[in-house]
């Protein structure tokens, strides 16, 4: 347990010093309704699905806004820009790896539930890795270099935090087994 804590530890910190060309620092990254939503789902898993979910939703509208498809009146996210949604990502992903952080932290937490965020996490980034390739080569397209910037630092975090799922699940695998053999 304490591996899985150290290199989270590590991977927050190594992704921290990544920081370069935030789109609008001190702009919340989450709406309203997504802060909410985070507060009530107090379980790691429902919380990890929740976060997950707004960064799909982030990388879903740059890309779309990228491709001239304009937000609805209602939209949320109506008013941020293909950069703060990319920065809001790296946000997202950063709040993800400290609650999980917490959850390893707590000898009461639900070794369960830390498995099904770090499914989650996993399932989530993979699918992540593919938008932020498309995201990438309409930055390059248009000539949006920060953009373009903002691309490539979440490509890294989204790449830590797969690996750190990885890498989680495999250490709960194996504290599963050495239980199951006492």
């Amino acid at each position: 347990m304490r591996c899985i804590y150290l290199f989270l530890l590590f991977l927050l910190l190594f992704t921290g010093s990544l920081n370069a060309n935030p789109g609008s620092p001190g702009r919340e990254f989450l709406t309203d309704q997504e802060i909410d939503d985070v507060r009530d789902a107090q379980e790691i898993d429902k919380r990890i699905k929740v976060y997950m979910q707004a960064a799909a939703a982030r990388l879903k509208t740059a890309e779309d806004r990228l491709n001239g498809i304009e937000s609805t009146e209602e939209d949320p996210l109506e008013f941020f820009s293909p950069e703060d949604m990319l920065d809001g990502y790296y946000q997202i992903l950063k709040s993800v790896m400290a609650n999980l952080d917490a959850a390893y932290q707590n000898p009461d937490s639900d070794q369960n539930k830390i498995r099904k965020a770090l499914t989650t996490l996993k399932k989530a980034t993979e699918q992540a890795a593919k938008q932020l390739g498309i995201l990438k080569k309409l930055a390059e397209e248009k000539n949006k270099e920060e953009l373009w910037n903002l691309v490539n630092k979440s490509i890294k975090i989204n790449e830590g935090a797969r690996e750190g799922a990885d890498y989680g699940l495999s250490i709960l695998s194996e504290s599963s087994k050495k239980k199951d053999n006492r």
